[in-house]
């Protein structure tokens, strides 16, 4: 299944972004944690030019934790840091704060030996759907970003005030015209970074299917009472939930979409257990 999906308000918004960037001290590249090498826009590398970044691993409740250890070591480096956060949790975004401090504490010292006080400033990024309002909200204590299960909630930028002299530029979700790696687009997908109605989600949850028993077969297995069998390809195990789950239409059949949309749901609120789809790789990849 060939996924592409670039809405044209996100053309803008990287238009946005490249003049909004110089404006700020630091960047808080949020990344789905079931998918922190897929949530990686290439386009934003030439725009984030040198700037001090912090990676935050979002909705780390829900990923597999020795991979997301990996990925954490993946992301750190000079004038970088990667976090695990669950954005919807209480104080997460104390983390980030002393992350910012950390990281701008150079600049922090050089203002105050000359007596200034500026604000803090960082731009908060990712794909659709990643948790960046949510995150912002969570460091405000108020519900100033506009927020929501579902990809493109975010349309346009927004400066947002915290405590601590700090203020966060909000922007839009933003994906990238073409999809080199199809893996990639399908794990976007997966975590709803990309809108299902777009989509064929039958079709993509064959795919899906096919992952959970390459990479996480058992997990899979025992959330739908199902044995396996090597002779089996996706469908039939498709069939077998919709079996279980009594999803049948008119005339017996299975309830394919009915089932995939199940499936999904199942992933993406963590039922099947704690995933994480891109796969280790080398820092040079």
């Amino acid at each position: 299944m060939i996924i592409q999906w670039y809405p044209g308000h996100m053309t803008k918004a990287l238009r946005n972004m490249e003049q909004d960037v110089k404006k700020v001290d630091l960047i808080i590249y949020v990344l789905d944690a079931r998918a922190p090498f897929s949530c990686q826009n290439p386009q934003f590398v030439d725009i984030l030019g040198n700037k001090p970044i912090i990676y935050v691993l979002n909705k780390a409740d829900l990923a597999d934790d020795k991979k997301t250890e990996y990925w954490l070591k993946y992301f750190s480096g000079k004038n970088q840091i990667a976090l695990p956060l669950v954005s919807t949790m209480t104080n997460a975004g104390k983390t980030i704060k002393d992350a910012m401090l950390k990281l701008l504490k150079p600049k922090i010292d050089r203002n105050l030996s000359k007596g200034i006080t500026m604000p803090l400033r960082a731009m908060v990024i990712g794909v659709p759907n990643c948790g960046k309002s949510t995150l912002i909200n969570n460091l405000c204590g108020k519900y100033k970003a506009i927020t929501g299960d579902r990809p493109s909630v975010t349309r346009s930028t927004q400066w947002v005030k915290i405590a601590g002299n700090i203020e966060l530029l909000d922007t839009p979700g933003t994906l990238w015209p073409s999809f080199e790696d199809n893996s990639v687009a399908h794990n976007l997908a997966y975590i709803n970074a990309i809108k299902d109605e777009v989509l064929d989600v039958s079709e993509l949850v064959l795919d899906f299917i096919a992952k959970m028993l390459n990479s996480y077969r058992d997990m899979f297995l025992a959330r739908y009472d199902l044995e396996f069998n090597p002779e089996y390809q996706s469908v039939e195990y498709l069939e077998k939930i919709c079996e279980k789950r009594k999803f049948f239409i008119k005339g017996g059949e299975y309830d394919w979409e009915r089932g995939a949309k199940a499936v999904l749901d199942d992933f993406r609120k963590g039922r099947i257990g704690k995933i994480t789809l891109d796969e280790i790789r080398s820092n040079n990849e």
